[in-house]
């Protein structure tokens, strides 16, 4: 049972966007990939990507090896990704890493309010940043060759 004011962590509404994932597998032949690796729980998310000629995702898929919190915020993540380059990506990144680390106002990002119940769970917060870092490093390699 959860006591009074707190939610609980693994709700069936986040145990649900994990599912999603099964809609978005990393295609190991996608033009642009990144990798990123958690520090403090050794989560771990593979990306690969089509950029259009703007420089922003058109087509993405993931591979994700993780708690059901940082599967969770990969959904969130692919729901959105498409549509958005590098400097959108970084915003976000940053945005999302000061709202973990303060629970100040909720960035925008659809559906990231869904990961609320992960605010007081500092050992996730990498987990849940490991989908932008991702695609940063895959973009990253993207804008390097430009």
């Amino acid at each position: 049972m959860t006591a009074p004011g707190r939610t609980t962590l693994y709700s069936p509404q986040l145990l649900a966007l994990a599912v999603e994932l099964a809609d978005i597998p990393l295609d190991p032949h996608a033009p642009h990939s990144g990798e990123v690796r958690s520090r403090t729980c050794g989560s771990t998310l593979a990306i690969g990507c089509a950029i259009d000629g703007a420089g922003a995702i058109s087509n993405i898929g993931m591979k994700v090896s993780a708690c059901a919190v940082g599967q969770a915020a990969a959904a969130i993540f692919a729901s959105d990704a498409v549509g958005r380059n590098f400097a959108d990506l970084e915003e976000a990144e940053r945005s999302i890493a000061a709202w973990l680390s303060s629970g100040g106002e909720l960035p925008d990002w659809p559906r990231l309010g869904m990961l609320e119940p992960a605010l007081p769970h500092q050992g996730r917060h990498e987990a849940i940043l490991l989908p932008w870092r991702a695609a940063l490093d895959a973009l990253s390699k993207e804008t390097a060759a430009r």
